[in-house]
């Protein structure tokens, strides 16, 4: 007798909550070692100006442990906290059409569908446009992977690109009284901002056994499939990327000292060392970091870098003896550095000389992702036979939309 799917979620969930509370509870007892061998390594340093070649090792151990115990964190909370596919309302027919489509290829039924719904798909050869509900369980499970889309606006649109006028110069503005006179204001200065969407794909492989089988999600096989790889691939262009049938990504921009910094540039605070923090003062370049954007950018501000970066915060003291960084105290929230989220995106630069490395700021106004509606499927059972390829593409692009909401940090001497 087959086990009720209410039943079988309720276990999943009872289940990943307690392997969610041991891996919290391991994570503690990890962090809280590295604290104490980290405090014996300073003060080693304070002592003899150099600590124990193991007591170094034992350091780097645990914060490497520390990493992959925040990765295994991360995973678990996204599990736990997925909504159930079964309570969603769909559209029975199209999704009866997608299965049979992507189940054994007959896309006639899809073909019937054309013009009752604009998610119906249309061109054999290019493939099938998904049903809204399989384009949105996409989109969900894409958007928990996605660290980037974690922090960013993200907009939904209907065409190739799309553009956004943004005053960078902003019009004048006084007071006046009831019956004072109001002189004529300047016109504010616009800035056409375009955002093209390109193609990203993924072509996960299936074997004909799970196809028949029905009792198999396919729609959650295929969102699983591509999540990983949409997500790598939109998180290196968000980051890196040149514009180019790609997001442009933030450290794609000219960057300029914030000192001398105007829209268009992205501004930087340097640490005043080639390749490193300052010796002496490493917590004063992030501070100096934290208040280059004006105030109404630090109240939703986050910290990105990459975990190497990350291991090395780890170990810096404020001058009242406290950890900079602090873990998450609830399942699902970021850990802090200096009292603001940190965010590990692995594409940001290891510390160089003169490298970005540390960028901060509130990304949600800083930097905008743009969704093109779509998604498109191509069924390909011959290319890799005895394997079925599913080529799934969606358009996706992205820029920076605020230079006043993002700054870097500078390892360098200016």
């Amino acid at each position: 007798m087959s086990t009720p799917k209410s039943k079988l979620n309720k276990e999943t969930k009872m289940v990943d909550s307690a392997e969610l509370r041991t891996a919290q509870a391991d994570f503690s007892a990890t962090f809280a070692a590295f604290k104490d061998a980290n405090d014996l390594r300073l003060t080693e340093i304070e002592a003899k100006t150099s600590a124990d070649i193991l007591l170094d090792a034992k350091v780097d151990r645990l914060n490497t442990a520390l990493d992959q115990q925040t990765r295994r964190i991360e995973r678990l909370s996204i599990q736990s906290g997925q909504p159930q596919l079964g309570s969603a309302p769909q559209n029975t027919e199209a999704k009866s059409a997608w299965s049979s489509y992507i189940r054994t290829g007959d896309g006639s039924a899809l073909m019937s569908l054309e013009g009752k719904s604009v998610n119906a798909g249309v061109d054999a050869e290019g493939g099938y446009i998904a049903p809204a509900e399989t384009e949105s369980l996409i989109d969900r499970v894409l958007s928990e992977a996605s660290v980037f889309r974690t922090i960013s606006s993200v907009r939904h649109i209907g065409a190739s690109s799309f553009k956004k006028p943004i005053s960078a110069g902003g019009a004048a503005s006084g007071w006046a009284g009831e019956t004072d006179a109001r002189p004529e204001t300047t016109a504010p200065q616009l800035e056409l901002l375009d955002f093209p969407a390109g193609e990203l794909y993924a072509m996960p492989a299936a074997t004909q056994v799970l196809l028949d089988d029905g009792v198999a999600d396919v729609d959650q096989w295929l969102a699983d499939e591509v999540r990983d790889v949409f997500a790598a691939q939109e998180t290196t262009a968000f980051t890196t990327g040149n514009g180019t049938n790609k997001p442009k990504g933030i450290l794609s921009y000219t960057n300029v000292a914030e000192s001398a910094h105007s829209w268009g540039n992205m501004g930087y605070v340097a640490t005043g060392t080639d390749g490193a923090f300052d010796v002496d003062a490493p917590i004063d370049a992030l501070i100096d970091l934290i208040y280059a954007p004006k105030p109404r950018y630090r109240a939703n501000g986050n910290f990105t870098m990459n975990r190497r970066t990350l291991s090395m915060l780890r170990k810096f003291k404020d001058a009242d003896d406290n950890y900079i960084w602090q873990p998450a105290t609830q399942s699902g929230q970021p850990s802090t550095l200096l009292g603001y989220p940190v965010v590990e995106i692995e594409d940001m630069p290891d510390i160089a000389s003169d490298s970005l490395s540390v960028a901060f700021g509130d990304f949600r106004r800083g930097y905008l992702i743009v969704d093109r509606q779509g998604v498109r499927v191509l069924r390909d059972p011959y290319s890799a036979k005895p394997y079925v390829l599913f080529y799934t593409t969606k358009r996706v692009g992205g820029g920076v939309q605020d230079f006043n909401a993002i700054k870097f940090l500078k390892f360098g001497t200016s």
